[in-house]
């Protein structure tokens, strides 16, 4: 094994396949638009891979993986290659030396120098920001709000992202589900503290397979599967969740409430909403009614009615980044600030829509305590007639995304 991918767990190694000239294009043409056009990886290899359904499993899996291997190693790969910001095809010549994979004779290629970049490696491992890949300045930031955990969390947020399901128990239960999985030889794993979680044993497109079609499961991580149980929705209830989004919690919510009661879903983009009614109607969630957030209007009709509130607010999406590696390269100081300000707004603003004696979760995908347990303590201290019950944090060391959520209560 070569001395710079004994450092890192879950490297791809494709040293069984020869590289194929297509393939290799379609990675750099993806790598181009994520960094030089400012795409969303994630929409970037989505659109790739529909332009040509000719490839098969293998050969979308390479592309895929590849692509997101170089984003998450982008600043490493750079210092290794010596390559410019541009340079796609130089760091696909690094990812080959990383990985162990062929490295082709094409005009692209030639100066990668195997000994060169492996010998570069090891004068600058001890350098966190080059050998975790990171800007500066963010870590920075994440250093001095986690101090000494920011180097194993850190760590963690480079691992490649496990796939998690969540089981669908309005249509079928996570036993009959992992049968019926099994029949399409797809393996999965149970995890006891997730009771509505199957982890894949291998990574596949699984939104072909006909158990998501029928609508028996979504794509949802375990740790974001904690946050609708911790809500405490009851059957029957009326529940607002004012940051729907795409809806995954609002599912949630929806299976844990037996689709009886009323659950009100939120977002300040119609389009979202949009996509929430195409997988409420596949998932068989019928007690979902959306409503687009127009003005503050919108927010005043609906005071002192909702039993429990979700306040899943926008935020850096920092516990993400496994699955998001290109939004560290994306992000910078002046988004979090404002992103911390927008959540402060939310809090303050949505908090009324909850009834005496109601309950608000307010939720995050952040590491970054300025972003959770610093916004409650600030919201707290300005509203004194809501109190803090529980808060719960998911570490990216755990294995899975991170996450923090607090569950509070409106007193008058």
């Amino acid at each position: 094994m070569s001395a710079i991918n004994t450092e890192h767990v879950n490297l791809l190694h494709f040293s069984a396949m020869r590289l194929y000239r297509n393939l290799s294009v379609a990675v750099v043409d993806a790598l181009s638009e994520i960094f030089v056009n400012n795409k969303y990886a994630d929409k970037v290899i989505e659109k790739i891979l529909k332009s040509n359904p000719r490839w098969g499993a293998r050969d979308r899996r390479f592309i895929a993986e590849t692509t997101y291997d170089i984003v998450r190693w982008y600043r490493l790969f750079k210092e290794l290659g010596e390559a410019a910001d541009t340079d796609f095809w130089k760091l696909l010549g690094v990812w080959c030396v990383w990985s162990r994979a062929e490295l082709p004779e094409w005009e692209e290629l030639k100066g990668i120098n195997r000994p060169r970049i492996e010998a570069r490696y090891e004068t600058l491992k001890n350098n966190r920001v080059l050998r975790e890949s990171i800007p500066d300045w963010l870590d920075e930031v994440c250093e001095a709000e986690l101090g000494t955990s920011w180097d194993k969390e850190l760590a963690a947020l480079n691992e490649e992202a496990t796939v998690v399901l969540r089981v669908n128990t309005l249509k079928t239960s996570r036993k009959e589900l992992q049968q019926i999985l099994v029949e399409e030889e797809i393996q999965t794993e149970a995890p006891a503290e997730f009771p509505d979680a199957l982890l894949l044993a291998q990574r596949q497109n699984i939104f072909t397979r006909q158990a998501f079609k029928d609508g028996l499961f979504e794509v949802q991580d375990a740790g974001s599967q904690l946050i609708a149980p911790f809500l405490q929705a009851q059957p029957g209830m009326r529940v607002i969740d004012a940051c729907a989004g795409g809806g995954g919690k609002t599912l949630h919510l929806a299976s844990l409430m037996h689709n009886k009661g009323r659950i009100i879903a939120m977002d300040t983009e119609a389009w979202k909403l949009d996509e929430l009614k195409k997988r409420a109607r596949r998932a068989g969630a019928a007690n979902i009614e959306t409503r687009w957030i127009e003005s503050s209007k919108t927010i005043k009709r609906l005071e002192n009615s909702a039993d429990r509130l979700l306040l899943d607010v926008p935020c850096s999406g920092l516990g993400v980044l496994k699955r998001n590696p290109d939004a560290k390269w994306k992000l910078t100081p002046d988004f979090i600030q404002r992103v911390k300000e927008l959540q402060q707004h939310i809090l303050s603003d949505y908090c009324a829509m909850v009834k005496p004696g109601g309950l608000i979760v307010y939720s995050t995908c952040s590491v970054l305590p300025s972003e959770n347990e610093l916004q409650v303590q600030e919201f707290l201290r300005t509203h004194p007639n809501y109190e803090l019950l529980d808060e719960k944090t998911m570490r990216p060391s755990a294995g899975f995304d991170g996450f923090y959520m607090a569950r509070l209560m409106r007193k008058l």
